[in-house]
């Protein structure tokens, strides 16, 4: 059965940072395109990031770029988020989900390496999400 646990959401201040976890069970993180996604109360789910297969990539959406990292450790079939420098946009519920949805995460011949999606049809797993609200 494939799994995905989401962990280490919760308050932060504006200006804080907080480290999400996606642990993986039933399937190998390494064989599929990683991506974060956040919702708003009123709004749809959005990929704030994803990480390719093999780790050979990653993409942001744009208001979280240069603030969030994306990474994986393949031992630990772990996929991390690290954010920074947070403000109250980045209130929501996370989510990370799995995906090998085909012509959304393929090779890329011109880089020689996996890209990944941002968009959520490319997802075959979702976790069940966790809470970040950052709030003074």
């Amino acid at each position: 059965q494939v799994q995905l646990v989401e962990s280490g959401g919760g308050l932060v201040q504006p200006g804080g940072s907080l480290r999400l976890s996606c642990a993986g069970s039933g399937l190998t993180l390494g064989q599929y395109a990683v991506g974060w996604f956040r919702q708003v109360p009123g709004k749809e789910r959005e990929a704030v990031s994803c990480i390719s297969i093999k780790g050979d990539s990653t993409s942001y959406e744009d208001s979280v770029k240069g603030r969030f990292t994306i990474s994986s450790d393949r031992a630990k079939n772990t996929v991390y988020l690290q954010m920074d420098s947070l403000t109250s946009e980045d209130t929501g519920v996370y989510t990370c989900a799995a995906g090998a949805v085909q012509g959304y995460h393929d090779y890329d011949f011109r880089t020689r390496g996996f890209r990944c999606s941002l968009e959520s049809a490319g997802y075959d797993y979702y976790g069940t999400g966790l809470q970040v609200t950052v709030s003074s």
